[in-house]
């Protein structure tokens, strides 16, 4: 059964949100023509990548049943159970800058990443 909270359920490890990263995602999803009040941003992780692991996101118009779902800066983030394992305390941001824009996990739990930074090991 999903919780809603800012900061997950009990026992839940946190996923947070900056603020930057969910005003574009919101502006992202607003412009996809979603209800921002039931759908939200799917952070996963997938198989693949030289480290083995990478980050997947996209927009879901509701969340799973057996969701975590976080709620920062009036966007909802749903993470299912599985990736939860590997990113919990995780922070997502947004940069901008001269090297690359976009959106950035910040993982706690990461032991190495690729060169090109795009997939992890933890």
């Amino acid at each position: 059964m999903s919780t809603e909270s800012a900061d997950g359920s009990p026992g839940r490890p946190r996923i947070e949100v900056t603020e930057t990263a969910a005003e574009q995602a919101l502006e992202l999803l607003e412009g996809e023509s979603y209800d921002v009040t039931e759908a939200g941003l799917r952070l996963f992780v997938q198989q693949g990548g030289c480290a083995g692991l990478s980050y997947g996101m996209r927009f879901d118009a509701a969340p799973e049943e057996d969701d975590a779902i976080y709620n920062h800066h009036d966007l909802r983030v749903f993470v299912d159970p599985a990736s939860l394992k590997y990113i919990g305390g995780s922070v997502l941001d947004y940069e901008s800058g001269l090297q690359a824009e976009g959106f950035h996990v910040e993982n706690p739990n990461v032991v190495s990443e690729c060169g090109c930074g795009e997939s992890f090991r933890t």
